[in-house]
């Protein structure tokens, strides 16, 4: 079958109009002279103005955000001397808000047919928000991974001061990474791209719940803490500060005995989360002579710099007791 001459392949107005309103496709044109923009239906309607007469570039240029307008100004300008196709993207604005849209046509004048320079336009809000998400993730990975990098240096120094042998660092450093690991698999994208931690609550739970005699919270350890959001940085600092306490209970506290048990509760008030960590049945406690090691002190940095607060300990004879207070605020920030 021939393309040529055949009545069934000729499209009339009719044809085209069917055709673009199924592609999504606005048309429009533009007296260079007079400045006068003439619009189908198809084109009003994605950019939400009225079909109550004709109007100008300058008209139309008006629902153009503020931040878009000189450029794409300009652009329509270049596109007079400069041959070929073109496409020029940009933020539009309507009654129900912000879309993104794509002029295309030819430029050089090639498009021009008796003074009208002749287009389409496209609603590219889609196209245009699914390249901001991926951009915004690429960005969040890439300072998520410096994070961790840096996390991970630290850590290693930590280690390495704090242990006697290299045995023991490497399975210090193995077992503050696994941590970080387990806390990074609660951290998940929200609204905004943000990276928001499942809760305070989850935290807890999820970062205590192996060192239970069965594996899983409500044996031996006891978790009541509301469902607080946390942020990415206060998930990272609390992780550290959850095993550096879990760590040192295992070896001197209630969980290094089968009877000890652990609680950890929490209370807001005031724009001020405290969590009480409270161990019991284990050997019996006194306070640590002199200063405390590297781990007390990554425990003092993580609450104050990070979460803006303070730690308490209440060396009770029958297991010792520890406040953490924070701020709300930072940590959901």
């Amino acid at each position: 079958m021939s393309w040529e001459g055949s009545d069934a392949l000729v499209w009339d107005a009719e044809h085209l109009r069917i055709a673009t309103n199924a592609a999504g496709i606005g048309l429009w044109s533009w007296n260079v002279d007079t400045d006068e923009i003439a619009m189908d239906e198809r084109a009003h309607a994605l950019w939400g103005v009225p079909r109550d007469g004709p109007f100008t570039f300058a008209d139309l240029s008006a629902h153009i955000v503020p931040p878009n307008l000189d450029w794409v100004k300009t652009a329509f300008q270049v596109t007079r001397t400069t041959p070929g196709p073109y496409q020029i993207d940009f933020r539009i604005l309507r009654p129900d808000g912000t879309r993104w849209v794509s002029a295309r046509g030819r430029g050089a004048d090639e498009g021009i047919v008796g003074r009208l320079m002749f287009g389409v336009f496209l609603d590219s809000t889609a196209r245009k928000e699914a390249e901001e998400a991926r951009e915004m993730l690429a960005g969040e990975i890439s300072h998520r991974v410096k994070n961790l990098f840096a996390i991970a240096a630290s850590l290693t120094s930590i280690a390495a001061r704090s242990a006697a042998t290299t045995t023991e660092m490497e399975r210090d450093l193995r077992q503050r990474l696994a941590t970080l690991g387990r806390a990074h698999d609660l951290i998940r994208p929200m609204s905004g791209g943000r990276m928001m931690a499942a809760s305070l609550g989850d935290l807890f739970t999820v970062l205590l719940a192996p060192y239970d005699s069965k594996g899983s919270i409500g044996d031996r350890i006891r978790v009541s803490v509301p469902k607080v959001p946390v942020g990415e940085a206060s998930a990272t600092a609390l992780a550290l500060i959850i095993h550096e306490l879990a760590t040192n209970s295992i070896k001197y506290g209630s969980l290094s005995r089968a009877s000890g048990t652990l609680d950890v509760i929490c209370t807001e008030a005031d724009g001020e989360i405290a969590v009480v960590w409270t161990e019991r049945g284990g050997p019996r406690v006194t306070a640590p002579a002199g200063p405390g090691g590297f781990g007390s002190k990554l425990l003092d940095l993580s609450l104050r710099q990070q979460l803006g607060g303070s730690i308490i300990y209440d060396w009770q004879a029958r297991g010792v007791v520890v406040v953490l207070r924070m701020s709300k605020a930072r940590l959901v920030s």
